[in-house]
This record gives structure tokens, C-alpha cells and sequence, in this order.
């Protein structure tokens, strides 16, 4: 959607209010107290009352917005920037966008978004040929090894380590110029540690349909063939990563890219957050304008918390 389209359709808080019912009106109310889904709309009190008991729903209680106070438009306006690039804006700048004084609640609301993004993406399983590696991204060091001696390297204190999967289709001669391997769907977890049974752990929830897998020789993914049938190990060399696991270390580049550029510093607890959104965004890079649109049938749909201190 283009921004003059945008300001066009949500010219008010009354524009975005309509399009959110009728997102909802699609999505379906479900009654918190008896889980009926066969409500009445009562207008003069904009809530939606269940057939069967009674009992009352508000239009933003069970969305995104549940106990948001913050008005329709702030959201829309946000969801508009958040999709309309492939980059991302920090809460710092949205702030600034929407003149708004404090910072706290537009934090809490890029963060439930992008939480949406992330339940949204928990539904999809990686399926066929996948590639699979780790990458390890800069975050600020967690308080409690703040006094302890720096490490070096991937054990560093202000590394987080991240599993990345991507579906990945070998093309039968490509042309010239273009990668060996179509990506499908993408998938990052923020881990702990790099242990077989984490690793285990993260295959069997986000690759359950793969058939075929593909990493380089590390310990930690000796048990993968427990899973997924066919596992091809190998040492990598350096110059021949592009080629046999392409995909995986595009987007590792690409998101370390996109959050050095937007952020100044990122929390450890807070990187999954921000790997929702560059994932939700990957998964969906054909969807053009319709983007918008499907992060606020999401938006609907999911009743997200996201509980951390801003900071």
C-alpha cells in the first residue's frame, strides 16, 4: 500500500475503527466466558454482546490491542511503517513520527506487533530440503556478566546465539548469475546454547515436514537424522558457503545488517522480537502491498503480551 493510498483509506480514528471491526467482524469473537461465537453488535456502546450469555467483548479485547489506550490510528499508522519497507523503524523513531511525549507505550506497542508477527509465523513448519546453521549476533551484555571478564569469540558475552533454518530447493540449472537454491519459508530461534539436545529441540518444533537437511560438520547436529531422514554433513570451507548453504547465511547477513542500521543497542531478551519481524517480513517478500492488510488480519486474530520492561 502506497502512503498516499494509506492516508487516503485512514484519513481519521474513525476510518481505522471501521476497518478494525471489520477485520474482526471476519476474524470472529469468541466469548470469554462461555466461548460462544455468536455475538450482536451493539452500537451504542461499540461492544459485542454473545447470544448466549450476554456477557459483553469490547473490539479491541482479545486482539493486540487488548487494554491498548492507545488510539486506532497510532496502530494502523505503525502496522503502514512496520510492512511498507523492507527495513524496520525503532520505537524511538515511531515515537517521533506520531508525536507522541512518552516512550514507554509506543515501545510496548511495536513489541506486541512484532510478538504477532512471530505467533503468526509459529503456525508454519518448514517442509522438503532445509539448510541449517547458527549465527551469532551482537546484543548487549546480560547485567549479570556485566563484572565478569570479557570473552572472545562466538562464547562472548556480547553474542547471542541464534538457529537459522531455511526451506531451500536445489534449481536444476540456474541461470547465470543466480543462486543454486530457491529459499522458501525461514526460521530463526534465539538459543541458549549449541547443545545436540537444544538443537534437537529446535528441529523437532520448526522442521517437523522436512525431509532432507543440510549443515556443515559441527558435534552439535549429529542427531538430526533422528528426525529428519536424509542429513547431509560436510565441512564447509569458507568460499563454498555460498554454495551449499546459501540462504541461511544471506539472512543471517541481512538481519545483522538491518538491526545495526536501526538500533543502537539490543537487549538479549528483546532479539527474538526483532527476528520475528525480519522473518515474518522474508517469509512474506512477495506480498507486496498486501502486507499491511495481513498483519492487521493478524492483529485481530492474536492476543499478544509482551511482558518485558521497555528499556
Amino acid at each position: 500500500m502506497s502512503l498516499i493510498s494509506f492516508i487516503s483509506e485512514f484519513p481519521d480514528e474513525q476510518s481505522c475503527k471501521n476497518k478494525f471491526k471489520e477485520y474482526r467482524d471476519q476474524a470472529g469473537v469468541v466469548c470469554a466466558k462461555c466461548n460462544g461465537t455468536q455475538h450482536y453488535w451493539k452500537s451504542d456502546k461499540e461492544q459485542y454482546e454473545c447470544k448466549k450469555c450476554k456477557t459483553r467483548t469490547t473490539l479491541k479485547s482479545g486482539t493486540v490491542l487488548h487494554k491498548s489506550k492507545l488510539p486506532y490510528r497510532y496502530w494502523f499508522i505503525t502496522m503502514y511503517l512496520l510492512t511498507s519497507t523492507k527495513k524496520s523503524f525503532s520505537a524511538k523513531e515511531i515515537q517521533r513520527q506520531l508525536g507522541h511525549k512518552r516512550y514507554a507505550p509506543i515501545w510496548h506497542m511495536v513489541h506486541k506487533l512484532r510478538k504477532t508477527m512471530g505467533t503468526r509465523d509459529e503456525e508454519y513448519v518448514l517442509a522438503g530440503r532445509i539448510e541449517l546453521d547458527e549465527g551469532y549476533f551482537s546484543t548487549e551484555i546480560p547485567a549479570e556478566e556485566k563484572d565478569k571478564p570479557l570473552k572472545r569469540g562466538r562464547g562472548s558475552q556480547k553474542k547471542s546465539k541464534v538457529i537459522v533454518m531455511a526451506e531451500s530447493e536445489v534449481v536444476e540449472s540456474p541461470k547465470p548469475g543466480k543462486k543454486p537454491r530457491r529459499v522458501g519459508y525461514l526460521k530463526m530461534k534465539v538459543i541458549d546454547d549449541l547443545t545436540r539436545e537444544t538443537i534437537n529441540k529446535c528441529v523437532k518444533e520448526l522442521a517437523t515436514d522436512a525431509t532432507e537437511v543440510d549443515t556443515d560438520d559441527s558435534t552439535s547436529y549429529t542427531e538430526i537424522k533422528n528426525y529428519i531422514p536424509n542429513h547431509n554433513s560436510q565441512v564447509i570451507p569458507k568460499d563454498k558457503v555460498g554454495e551449499i548453504l546459501p540462504w541461511v547465511h544471506i539472512a543471517i547477513s541481512n538481519a545483522k545488517r538491518q538491526l545495526l542500521n536501526t538500533y543502537h543497542d539490543i537487549k538479549p531478551e528483546y532479539l527474538q522480537s526483532y527476528l520475528d519481524e525480519f522473518c515474518y517480513k522474508f517469509n512474506r517478500r512477495y506480498f507486496g502491498e498486501s502486507l499491511f492488510n495481513r498483519l492487521l488480519f493478524a492483529s485481530v486474530s492474536y492476543k499478544n503480551e509482551f511482558r518485558y520492561k521497555y528499556g
